[in-house]
């Protein structure tokens, strides 16, 4: 395997690994119910803490520090949009895991969150022309 691949294959278990235990493990009741308010605190440390977490696993690739910085950056964004909107949609559908939508619903944003680590690599591996 190309060392750059190797590379980009293990960031991209970093981030993997990163993702379950943000959502799953370390996501508090006080994160997911307040979600779906807009600027709440609960929703911020949430998409603060998959943004953060995700520096390990970008270091490997080595970005300076302004890429490093941006990458982070638009994560939080991106991350903290993707989380809001699911739960827009939960409660303007009054959406509950018994509801065959609600897995739907569920699914994409899990599918777009993996989609954001994706884009995230594309990019470095293209700055850093690896």
């Amino acid at each position: 395997m190309n060392p750059d691949l190797a590379l980009v294959f293990w960031s991209l278990a970093l981030l993997e690994a990163k993702h379950f235990l943000c959502d799953f493990v370390l996501q508090t009741r006080y994160q997911w119910s307040n979600k779906g308010i807009y600027g709440h605190p609960g929703g911020i440390l949430h998409a603060g803490l998959h943004a953060f977490g995700s520096v390990p696993a970008l270091l490997i690739l080595g970005p300076k520090a302004p890429w490093l910085a941006a990458i982070v950056g638009a994560e939080f964004l991106v991350h903290y949009h993707i989380d809001w909107l699911k739960e827009r949609i939960n409660k303007r559908f009054a959406l509950s895991r018994d509801k065959g939508l609600f897995w739907a619903v569920f699914g994409a944003d899990q599918f777009l969150h993996q989609m954001t680590y994706l884009a995230i690599l594309a990019v470095l591996a293209s700055a850093l022309a690896l």
